[in-house]
């Protein structure tokens, strides 16, 4: 399994490798690299098949195009291509990509399976160790501030409601004013944690404020997609899981699902306080008639 340095010497180099290896290609070979230097954001998200079909050469000499380059098969190729350009494409680039992803496919299988498959390569390669090196960090940290713009935000706020039920010290940071985060970061210090969640493409808003809270010392636990997020490189802790959809929708079933674990690992860890924290809210929801009562029949 390739580490995270390794990722992002690989996404880094990929295109100075293909133009660099030119002269030693085979004259098919030579029409991929030309195809994927010039239209790199389109092929990144192309099949080997289509992407032989569409140079005009078979499926076999894209796969050992890929080996050529030292790649262990041509999706490990792929993903480099990802890698490199997430977080760089437009919102038109993204729907204009998935028009040729998805056409002629059928749609609801192919959004669902490309889920699936993501979920997948959580379960597979999610680093245990990391992960509960999180758990210890939140469940040691004397504030916790959640932090999520764009597309995030959603997925902060659901990490929040449920964080709340397990702490009394959260506090989830509205980023729809960004002169006032800074407000809301002010106390801020060494003793307490920023839970920051971003994903492409990536919010100056975001990087801003962890950048802040680095400064005032605060540990940095980021919840991102890959080891070239500028949120990664700034954390002193983090959960990676993959979000592209290459469309303009950004698929955030792993995310959540990796928050799932989180929320679930740090009650584990917490034992009956959980228990007590839901007994009493049971209470107040029955007294209060929060649901409203299912009548006996």
């Amino acid at each position: 399994m390739e580490t995270d340095e390794e990722r992002m010497t690989v996404a880094k180099s990929i295109l100075h490798m293909i133009d660099g290896h030119m002269n030693r290609f085979s004259k098919g070979q030579k029409r991929i690299a030309g195809y994927i230097l010039e239209h790199y954001n389109e092929a990144a998200s192309m099949t080997a098949s289509r992407l032989g079909k569409l140079v005009g050469v078979s499926e076999s000499t894209v796969v050992r195009f890929a080996s050529e380059l030292g790649y262990d098969g041509y999706p490990s190729m792929q993903r480099a291509l990802q890698e490199m350009i997430r977080g760089r494409l437009t919102s038109t680039q993204r729907i204009q990509a998935a028009g040729s992803t998805f056409s002629g496919q059928d749609i609801l299988g192919a959004v669902l399976q490309s889920d699936i498959d993501k979920l997948r390569e959580v379960v597979s390669e999610a680093d245990r160790q990391a992960f509960d090196n999180v758990v210890d960090r939140i469940e040691r940290a004397g504030h916790i501030y959640i932090l999520g713009a764009r597309s995030s935000t959603f997925v902060a706020g659901y990490l929040n409601f449920y964080l709340h039920l397990l702490f009394e010290n959260v506090t989830l940071v509205q980023t729809t004013a960004a002169g006032e985060i800074f407000e809301q970061l002010f106390r801020i210090g060494t003793e307490d944690v920023m839970i920051a969640i971003s994903f492409p493409r990536y919010s100056k808003v975001t990087m801003n404020s962890v950048k802040f809270a680095k400064d005032r010392g605060a540990t940095i636990i980021a919840i991102t997609d890959n080891a070239l997020s500028p949120v990664f490189q700034m954390s002193d802790a983090a959960l990676l899981a993959p979000c592209e959809m290459i469309s303009f929708v950004d698929s955030m079933v792993a995310p959540l699902s990796l928050i799932n674990a989180l929320l679930v690992a740090l009650a584990c860890r917490m034992g009956k306080d959980v228990s007590a924290t839901f007994s009493e809210l049971e209470g107040i929801w029955n007294e209060y008639d929060v649901f409203g009562k299912v009548d006996d029949e």
